[in-house]
């Protein structure tokens, strides 16, 4: 089957995507909007399943709202959105291969747009990889989208802004918050105060959260983090310690203990490259942006004619950033294509540019909290699991450095780091600063090569309906 022909083919339908969608639509090309979630939104504007309702009475929150918003206009614009598919494979001729829940399809773009958002980071520590230990992107899913408490009582620890919003989440759902253990210190988030006062809604919100959660009496720890996870009957038993300035533990401090029946935990996120590096596009290493990001310029044109990014999956700086910068992303597209004049498209660029500097500078100073500190990672104990879904500790990662392995590719085929169902989106990033501690640096370790399948998928689900009968079968040679 010929795969059918489009003029660009988005992927992910989070504020960049699906702006990105709506305005590439409004200079006249043809659309198609691809999400594996069921509906737009993404994770900051992720919507209730199917079957569940509001509570009679209750409003929703800003960012319900803006969700609600989007989802709006993009049924009644008429851009065809296939949710529920997976994207599998891109071929070099961008060529997009998918799997929904009517089988296999192909596209044939004339370019593609990747707005695949992050990927939480977690840094391992003992313990961490029990149930009832889960992310805190995790925990804002449970509480945004499920209505469900991670439990009833809750450490929340890590790095950045999602701290305060998940423990005032599970305050607000009625649910205890046993401390809040953040990495940075005060200083740190008055460093960030003039970039603050460019959004001054949110600097406010983030107050009121402050003010909540010490009016309900919950501990606010700066300058520590999760030493260790022990389960202790029905619940958990978290160290707790102060660390310095980049994550190294303070050996004069006495821990502290927390008793808990969860913990929700997050160190950053690091944008989404899995596209982008199976599509061998040049990318750079930036620890204020995330990590490992597509070398693009300002409207997302990456050094692979036809590909563009867009949003965090381009560079951590924000939901609000991420829309505008996919609006950015489409009139270039449209201009690189023949749809939008070099005078309108100037027009739009220069206008949308300044729109993104404000929300930008936010949301990189709120990335500049959440980017991976250096001790975190050297404190991790030898046999600690940082590989989950092939068990590999840091202990094997070490061994493998001083017998050799000098890059992350080097260190899978030595380890199985990265091997497993989700890709290295969960161990890369931390096994990749493993591995430049022994090399010297990030930009020497790389990151791991793209691969398809992009997402787990079955023999059966790619076969189809394909049986034995359908191969075709040449005629015999002739003697």
């Amino acid at each position: 089957m010929r795969p059918a022909p489009i003029d660009l083919l988005v992927i992910g339908a989070g504020p960049a995507g699906a702006r990105a969608a709506l305005r590439a639509q409004s200079c006249g090309l043809e659309v198609l909007l691809v999400d594996e979630n069921g509906d737009a939104g993404g994770q900051v504007w992720r919507p209730l399943p199917p079957g569940f309702k509001r509570a009679a009475g209750v409003r929703p929150s800003p960012e319900a709202a803006q969700g609600d918003a989007l989802r709006a206009e993009l049924s009644h614009s008429g851009i065809r959105c296939l949710f529920g598919h997976k994207v599998w494979n891109v071929g070099s001729s961008l060529r997009t291969d998918l799997i929904g829940p009517g089988g296999v399809a192909s596209w044939q773009p004339r370019a593609l747009l990747v707005a695949t958002g992050t990927t939480e980071r977690v840094v391992p520590f003992a313990g961490w990889t029990q149930p009832g230990v889960i992310g805190l992107a995790a925990a804002t899913i449970l509480l945004k989208s499920q209505n469900m408490l991670p439990g009833r009582r809750t450490v929340v620890a890590g790095s950045g802004p999602l701290l305060l919003a998940v423990a005032n989440g599970i305050l607000k759902a009625g649910g205890e918050v046993a401390a809040v253990l953040d990495l940075a210190s005060r200083a740190d988030w008055l460093q960030t105060l003039p970039s603050l006062a460019s959004r001054p809604d949110l600097l406010w919100q983030g107050v009121q959260w402050q003010a909540r959660l010490r009016g309900a009496g919950v501990p606010l720890r700066y300058r520590h983090g999760i030493a260790s996870v022990e389960a202790c009957g029905e619940g958990f038993r978290v160290h707790a310690q102060q660390v310095d300035r980049t994550g190294v533990p303070v050996s004069s401090a006495a821990p502290s203990i927390f008793e808990a029946d969860a913990v929700a935990v997050g160190h950053g996120l690091v944008p989404g490259t899995d596209v982008t590096r199976l599509l061998r596009a040049r990318h750079r290493y930036e620890a204020a942006r995330g990590g490992w990001i597509a070398d693009a310029d300002a409207q997302g044109r990456t050094s692979v004619a036809g590909l563009y990014v867009a949003g965090d999956g381009a560079g951590i700086a924000g939901a609000a950033a991420a829309g505008i910068h996919g609006e950015l992303a489409a009139v270039a597209c449209a201009h690189d294509l023949g749809r939008l004049s070099a005078e309108a498209h100037a027009r739009e660029r220069d206008r949308l540019l300044a729109q993104w500097r404000k929300p930008a500078r936010f949301g990189r100073a709120m990335a500049g909290l959440m980017a991976l500190r250096e001790g975190v990672v050297a404190s991790i104990a030898p046999d600690t699991v940082v590989c989950r879904c092939e068990d590999v500790t840091r202990a094997e990662i070490d061994t493998a450095a001083h017998e050799g392995a000098r890059d992350l590719n080097q260190l899978k085929a030595w380890t199985r780091c990265g091997m497993g169902p989700c890709q290295g989106r969960t161990c890369g990033d931390v096994a990749g600063a493993l591995l430049a501690a022994h090399t010297g640096s990030r930009e020497a370790v790389g990151c791991f090569t793209g691969r398809a399948p992009l997402r787990p998928v079955s023999l059966a689900e790619v076969a189809g309906d394909y049986t034995y009968a359908d191969i075709p079968i040449p005629k015999a040679a002739p003697l």
